[in-house]
C-alpha cells in the first residue's frame, strides 16, 4: 500500500511553537522514521518559524528523490507581487502553497479579499492550496472554492486547532462537513491522535473520523500526522487508521492512507 503522510513539516534552523518539537527536524531523520513505519512519501509543509524552510524543502526534494513533495508559503505582510507566487511555485518538488491564517489580522485579509492576489495565481496555474484556519472562518475557505473552481482546496487538521481536545475538538464540525458539497475542498485528517483525549489508539476520534469519512468519501479525506507535535510513534499514527478503524478497509483505505492525496494535490503515484 502506498502511505503518503498528508502533512509534516521539516526544518533546519532550532526554534518552534510551544506544540512542536523545537529542534529541527531533518528531512534524513524524517526518512528513517518514514522507513520504519512504512510510509513511503511526505509532504512537506515548510515550518514557518523557519525563514529558510521553503529553501531547505527544495534542499530535501533533492536529497530525497521521489520522498518528498512540498506545499510552500510565503509571507502574507508584504505587497502583492503575483512574480513571486509564480516562482516560488517553479521550484523542484513545489505541489502547491499552505498557510496558516489563525491570527486576527490574517483571518481579517482572508475575508477582505486581500490575498486574493496568491489564489489568482494558483487558479491559473491549477495549484492546490492548504489552508489553517480557525474554525468560524470555514464559510470563508467555502467562498473561495466557488471563485477559484481550479484551485483543489485542502482544509487543515479537520479545522481543530493545536490546543482542542475532545470532546469540545469535535463541536461544530457540521462546519467543516458542510463544505464536502463543494468538488475542490477536501479535509486533512491530519493530527489527529493530537486533539484526542485518549491513549492510543485514540477511539475517542474515531466517531468523528467516520463523519468526515462519510462527508467526503475516501478520495477527498487523507491521512496524515503533523509528526513534531505528535504524542505516539509514526508507525502509532499509520496504524490508528489502518488497524484501529474496521469501517476503512480495501480500495477506501489505500485511498484514505495516500492515494487519494497524490492525485489532489498532482503528485504523479509512478
Amino acid at each position: 500500500m502506498l502511505i503518503v503522510d498528508a502533512q509534516i513539516h521539516l526544518w533546519s534552523t532550532p526554534g518552534g511553537p510551544p506544540h512542536h518539537r523545537s529542534e529541527p527536524y531533518t528531512a534524513d531523520e524524517a526518512v528513517r522514521e518514514m522507513d520504519a513505519a512504512g510510509v513511503s512519501r511526505s509532504i512537506n509543509c515548510p515550518a514557518i518559524w523557519d525563514p529558510r524552510s521553503n529553501e531547505y524543502a527544495q534542499e530535501a526534494v533533492a536529497s530525497h528523490p521521489g520522498r518528498f513533495g512540498t506545499m510552500g508559503w510565503l509571507p502574507l505582510d508584504t505587497a502583492p507581487d503575483p512574480e513571486v507566487v509564480e516562482r516560488l511555485l517553479g521550484r523542484p518538488g513545489m505541489l502547491g502553497l499552505r498557510f496558516v491564517l489563525m491570527t486576527p489580522a490574517a483571518t481579517v485579509a482572508l475575508g477582505a479579499g486581500d490575498l486574493d492576489w496568491i489564489w489568482e495565481v494558483a487558479n491559473r496555474l491549477g495549484r492546490p492550496v492548504a489552508l489553517m484556519v480557525p474554525r468560524p472562518m470555514l464559510g470563508t475557505v467555502g467562498d473561495l472554492a466557488r471563485r477559484f473552481g481550479d484551485i483543489n482546496f485542502l482544509v487543515d487538521h479537520l479545522a481543530i486547532g493545536p490546543h482542542d481536545r475532545m470532546p469540545a475538538a469535535a463541536e461544530d464540525i457540521d462546519q467543516l462537513l458542510s463544505l464536502a458539497t463543494l468538488p475542490n475542498v477536501a479535509a486533512k485528517a491530519t493530527a489527529t491522535p493530537g486533539f484526542s483525549a485518549e491513549p492510543f489508539p485514540h477511539q475517542d476520534v474515531a466517531p468523528v473520523l467516520k463523519r468526515v469519512y462519510d462527508a467526503f468519501g475516501p478520495q477527498r479525506m487523507f491521512w496524515g500526522t503533523d509528526f513534531t507535535r505528535m504524542p505516539i510513534t509514526l508507525q502509532q499514527c499509520v496504524e490508528m487508521f489502518t488497524l484501529h478503524l474496521p469501517w476503512l478497509r480495501g480500495d477506501e483505505l489505500e485511498a484514505v492512507m495516500g492515494r487519494a492525496v497524490c492525485d489532489w494535490v498532482g503528485w504523479e503515484r509512478g
